[in-house]
């Protein structure tokens, strides 16, 4: 599927009152959504941009837990997580490390781009998501960061 067949249907969607649309095309599923507090083509613009492949960066849904100090980092988007640069590398990052605001906490691969996650805050990692190559949805927690 063409990046201008995508932009055609983020755009339709964006007109439309549908929250979701999945259309799948000989291999390539494209699957866009925006829930009632967002704008329609917030997520799916990070997975378009093919020209910084590898650079798109994002902080996550970011939304304070009971705690007032702890943040919960969710996924943005739909794709296949990764916690390390590459296969066999080093891990972004572990339970009780500290980390600044910006760092990057994951990867996730949506479409063939690499959209970065990124701390939203300096502080110490409390809790991981267990997912590693895996698929997560938007929503899913992935960290916790105190």
């Amino acid at each position: 599927m063409d990046l201008s067949k995508i932009k055609t249907l983020i755009d339709f969607v964006g007109r439309s009152n549908i929250s979701e649309l999945t259309v799948t095309e000989k291999d390539v599923t494209v699957r866009i959504f925006r829930s009632p507090d967002q704008t329609a083509s917030a997520a799916p613009e990070q997975v378009l941009d093919k020209s910084v492949v590898g650079s798109a960066v994002s902080s996550g849904d970011v939304s304070a837990n009971a705690s007032a100090s702890t943040i919960t980092v969710k996924a943005p988007l739909f794709g296949v997580l990764h916690r390390a640069p590459a296969p066999g590398e080093e891990r972004f990052v572990r339970v009780g490390d500290t980390v600044q605001e910006g760092q990057i906490l994951f990867i996730i691969e949506a479409m063939k781009v690499f959209n970065k996650i990124v701390a939203p805050h300096a502080g110490r990692i409390l809790r991981l998501t267990d997912v590693d190559g895996g698929e997560v949805e938007t929503g899913d927690v992935l960290a916790e960061i105190a």
